[in-house]
This record gives structure tokens, C-alpha cells and sequence, in this order.
């Protein structure tokens, strides 16, 4: 075997960069954006296959077998754990510079003591000696492995919320997402009706629906709100627009279920601002592109890609006018175009308590993190960065805060060896960014 394959210094390039890493190597993990399952914690779910803990819900892993030509069936359909698995090694080697590669061997490294490389030669193997060390790990056990501290799962106003709380050393709390409530989906509104134990037959009904539900998510620890913006929201809209709008939900379709939208997202922001809680704006992502395949399995299933354009202007306007009302709450901005993050890095520099958020996720590769962090530091401040987060549904998605610190680390060292930035506040940066920033901006 290579010796120095995925070493202890993989991604550090440099004696400098080891360093910086290593003073942040085994930080707690603060996951403030997650769509983990909080009920598989709470009960310390268990896997009986490496299958079961890679490829039960992760899209990216699907994504990548589907665009290396393996049949439905044996990535979601009736194949056998193994048969799966022995899908996924075969595709590996193709997947040179993919950031899946990466991950797939820092987490058999982490998590199983493994550092083959994994092919369909080495699956057989694999398999074997991953299932048997997974017998050892819970949900729970593996969230102690990677030191996580804090979740924030991802939660419909509506959510009961019967599993978040604390489970050892980590802290499981909701994050308000109401995109589906600002739409006024009629199954969204009948289950937030009864909820709150009333029907939502106006506008009113809503806001004082969402109000309530979230000062209910407060008292499990809510710190975020977050929303899809899928379509620049739009300012001006007037209460009476908006009420007229809502009086023939389920019928409006462009411009008009925009401007419902649009006035359901500024109410949404006033509330985060009444609460003290954090706006997160997800921009950018057009949703199940593959009809076919949507009707078949479902959103979150692989099928999303990137817009080919952002509106930022329009997001500078609708940020501007809730800053001009009063209305304006802290926020984190990501945007999945990458050519637009310039521009919103701008923006977000233009208002109090704005940031820019990580790479997200068909960003956060080696190089376009490496991007990220170099457009933030030219255009916006990379001191006042909020890190990193799993955006996952897998358990063992926390690898990638390892992936994270170790490009950090890599491009800091870079500018610290070029002589272009004080080595003795190399450590500081890296803390700040990786740790005390996000507790400090959420208030965790």
C-alpha cells in the first residue's frame, strides 16, 4: 500500500499548514445547518451495513453512481446492502478530485481505523471490517467520535418536536424552516392549522400560526430560521396584496405565488428580528430538474442543481428595505451559483450582521472551498466567517468539518509562508472561523 495515501497531512501542504491544523484539528464541532434525523439520536440508532450508515439518504453518493452509469436499482431500488456497496466501491476510482473521494476514505479512515483505498477490488474486505466495527458504533457513539457539540436539525413549523434536547455532549435543536408555510401549501397549512389547534383560512391566521410555532421552537432551543429562495423576492408587496394572494392559494402560479412568497419572507424576517434569531437565506438552487425521476422518488433525491444566475440586486433591495423598516434580523447568505458570490459578498457588507455562509454544498470540493475562502477574505472579511457545516442527511457527513479545517488551514498557511499575513495571529483566525464565531453569531 502507498504509504501516503490519505495521510495524517493529506490537504496540508506545507509544515506551517500541519501546524495551523493541528490547533484545530479536534475542536468541537458546531453543525448550525444540518438535515439529520433528530429521533435516529434520541433512540441511539444503530447500522447493520456500512450501506445502511453511506447510502440510506445520501444524494451526493447517488448522484455520483447515477452519473457513472450504475441502474437505479442498485443505488435507491430493492438491491441487497452488498450489491449496493459493491456499487458504490466500483465507482471510487473514477472519482478522482471528487470531493466524495475524499470523504469516502477520511470517513473509513475516522471512523473504521481503514486506509485502503476503495475499489471494487478492496470492497469485499471493506464491507466486512466496516460492518464488524459498526456493531460498536450508535448514532450517538459516532456523534462522541467526531466531537460534536451542537446540532440544528432542519424542522417544518408544524414539527411536534418530541426528540430534540440533550443526549451526552451533544445539543439537538430545531431550525425553524417555514418555506413550504410561505407558500401557502395547502397540506403544509392544514397540518400548521392543527398545530396551533385552529384553521388558517387568512393571512392572519398564518402569521399568528407561524408566530406561535416559533416561539415554541424557541423553547427547544431554536437559534436559526432558514428558507429557500428559489426566486428573488420581490419588495413592495402590501398586506392587502398579500391577503388577496392568499384568498386563492393552491391556483397561483409565476409572478403572483412570487409575491405571496416574497411578503411570507419579509414577515418571516420581522419575526427573526422580534426573536433575536438568525435569518439563513439558501439562494440559488433550482429543484428537481428530472420530472420523471421527481414523481418516482421524491424531492432531495439528487435531481437539484444550480441556477444559472443570481439576482443580487434584487437581494441587495429586499435586504435593504427591511434594514430601512427596522425589519432587517442577523442572516447568513449562501448562494449555490459560485459566480455570484462576489457580489454578495458586497451585499452582505452593506448591512449590520449579515455574513456570507460556507460553500454550500456543490461548492464545498477542495477547490471551491479553496475559492470560497479566497473571495471572502478580497470581498468581505474572512475573520467574521461562520466556518463550516454538514448541510447533510448522513451521520457520517461530520468528516467534512475535517475536510474544511484542513483546507483552511492550507490556504492560510499559504499567505503566512508568502509572507503575507502575521503568523502569530494565523492560530487565532482558525479558531475564531472553525469554533467561536458561529456560537458567538447564533448565540450558541
Amino acid at each position: 500500500m502507498n504509504e501516503t495515501f490519505f495521510s495524517d497531512n493529506v490537504l496540508l501542504r506545507s509544515r506551517t499548514a500541519a501546524e495551523l491544523y493541528r490547533g484545530v484539528r479536534d475542536l468541537p464541532i458546531v453543525d448550525y445547518h444540518s438535515h439529520l434525523n433528530e429521533r435516529e439520536i434520541a433512540e441511539g440508532r444503530t447500522f447493520s451495513t456500512i450501506t445502511e450508515l453511506w447510502l440510506g439518504s445520501d444524494h451526493y453518493k447517488w448522484r455520483a453512481m447515477r452519473a457513472c452509469g450504475i441502474e437505479e436499482r442498485r443505488i435507491t431500488g430493492d438491491a441487497g446492502d452488498y450489491e449496493k456497496f459493491l456499487a458504490y466501491a466500483s465507482v471510487m476510482p473514477m472519482l478522482c478530485g471528487n470531493p466524495l473521494y475524499y470523504w469516502t476514505h477520511m470517513e473509513l479512515k475516522a471512523l473504521f481505523g481503514i486506509r485502503l483505498p476503495l475499489n471494487a477490488q478492496t470492497a469485499p474486505e471493506i464491507y466486512a471490517r466496516a460492518n464488524e466495527a459498526l456493531g460498536q458504533l450508535s448514532v450517538r457513539r459516532l456523534l462522541e467520535k467526531f466531537r460534536v457539540e451542537y446540532i440544528a436539525t432542519t424542522d417544518d413549523p408544524a414539527s411536534p418536536l418530541s426528540h430534540h434536547g440533550q443526549y451526552g455532549g451533544v445539543r439537538v435543536c430545531p431550525t425553524f424552516r417555514a418555506d413550504r408555510a410561505l407558500r401557502a401549501d395547502g397540506d403544509c397549512l392544514e397540518a400548521l392549522g392543527a398545530a396551533c389547534g385552529k384553521r388558517i383560512e387568512t393571512l392572519a391566521d398564518l402569521r399568528d400560526a407561524l408566530e406561535q410555532r416559533l416561539r415554541f421552537f424557541l423553547s427547544k432551543g431554536c437559534a436559526l430560521a432558514d428558507v429557500s429562495v428559489e426566486e428573488t423576492p420581490l419588495v413592495g408587496v402590501t398586506e392587502a396584496e398579500a391577503e388577496a394572494l392568499f384568498s386563492r392559494r393552491g391556483e397561483l402560479e409565476g409572478l403572483a405565488a412570487r409575491r405571496l412568497f416574497s411578503y411570507g419572507l419579509a414577515f418571516l424576517a420581522e419575526l427573526c428580528r422580534k426573536y433575536g434569531i438568525v435569518l439563513q437565506m439558501h439562494i440559488g438552487a433550482l429543484r428537481n430538474v428530472n420530472r420523471p425521476a421527481y414523481l418516482a422518488l421524491g424531492a432531495d433525491a439528487g435531481y437539484d442543481v444550480m441556477h444559472g444566475s443570481v439576482d443580487t440586486d434584487g437581494i441587495a433591495a429586499f435586504l435593504g428595505r427591511l434594514h430601512a423598516e427596522g425589519k432587517l434580523p442577523k442572516a447568513i447568505l449562501y448562494t449555490l451559483e459560485p459566480g455570484s458570490l462576489p457580489a454578495l459578498c458586497t451585499v452582505a457588507g452593506s448591512f449590520p450582521d449579515v455574513r456570507v455562509g460556507a460553500a454550500w454544498w456543490f461548492n464545498d470540493t477542495l477547490q471551491g472551498i479553496r475559492r470560497h475562502l479566497e473571495t471572502v477574505s478580497e470581498y468581505s472579511v474572512l475573520g467574521t466567517s461562520t466556518g463550516m457545516l454538514t448541510d447533510s442527511r448522513s451521520f457520517a457527513g461530520y468528516c467534512r468539518f475535517d475536510f474544511f479545517r484542513r483546507i483552511l488551514a492550507d490556504a492560510v498557511a499559504e499567505k503566512v509562508d508568502a509572507g503575507e499575513y502575521d503568523r502569530g495571529g494565523a492560530a487565532q483566525l482558525l479558531y475564531d472561523i472553525c469554533y467561536a464565531n458561529p456560537k458567538k453569531f447564533m448565540k450558541i
